[in-house]
């Protein structure tokens, strides 16, 4: 690793570390933590047992009877990580979206806000791939970054305590897209009838972080009701491609 691309090491309890490479979201610095995130699940590191990476940083949880933090932070710094450019083995994740109506209630919100018509608020949306910066605040919860700044819209002044599952949603300057049901402030534009989440699946997320997504528009309720039965009935299969 490049002596100016070098991580800080910051420690985080007494079983994990987090690798910080840098201060703010930028698309070269996540690529890079993914980058490191591979190589080192490649070199194998003893005493390893998760690695979660996120926006700017990877969080390694690690067994500290089987290796300490300074013997991890060495052999991190002594791996060979390419740090210029994309992430490896990239793909783009499709997400079927049917906007607006009581699918997407805030739609006329967020068209209002930018200035626009709803259909436009669509084409902007759905004419973009997203980097999936991050996952949480709930299980296959995907914070995506590359939002068209006219979209731009602040949170709901109060939350709802309920939305539906694969709602799609924008906050500030990041959409998503809520895998399950939970409370949430984020202005709802559409929802996809993908489950994006599910325990018993294998991996349990259709998205992960490292991915990018494109909200693909489905033309009404029937496409939505007959994409919604496939799931259901476990025929769909989502389109991905690689990069």
């Amino acid at each position: 690793m490049r002596a100016e691309r070098q991580p800080v090491f910051l420690p985080s309890g007494d079983r994990a570390m987090v690798v910080e490479f840098g201060a703010e979201i930028d698309p070269e610095i996540n690529a890079l933590v993914h980058r490191t995130t591979a190589a080192i699940e490649h070199a194998q590191l003893d005493g390893v047992i998760e690695l979660v990476p996120t926006y700017r940083s990877l969080m390694l949880h690690y067994d500290p009877l089987l290796t300490r933090p300074d013997t991890l932070q060495q052999a991190i710094l002594s791996l060979d990580v390419d740090d210029s450019g994309e992430a490896t083995d990239q793909r783009i994740v499709e997400i079927p979206t049917l906007y607006g109506g009581e699918y997407g209630p805030d739609i006329g919100f967020v068209a209002e806000n930018a200035g626009m018509s709803e259909s436009e608020v669509i084409e902007i949306h759905s004419g973009m791939d997203y980097l999936v910066y991050a996952m949480g605040f709930s299980p296959g919860f995907p914070y995506l970054g590359g939002l068209d700044p006219r979209l731009n819209t602040p949170r709901l002044t109060t939350p709802r305590t309920l939305i539906p599952g694969g709602s799609v949603g924008i906050a500030e300057t990041q959409t998503g897209a809520y895998p399950v049901a939970s409370p949430g402030g984020w202005q709802l534009i559409g929802r996809t009838p993908l489950k994006l989440f599910d325990p018993e699946s294998d991996p349990p997320a259709v998205i992960n972080a490292g991915d990018r997504v494109r909200f693909v528009p489905l033309p009404d309720e029937d496409a939505y009701a007959e994409t919604e039965r496939q799931v259901q009935d476990g025929i769909y299969s989502v389109v991905t491609r690689k990069i």
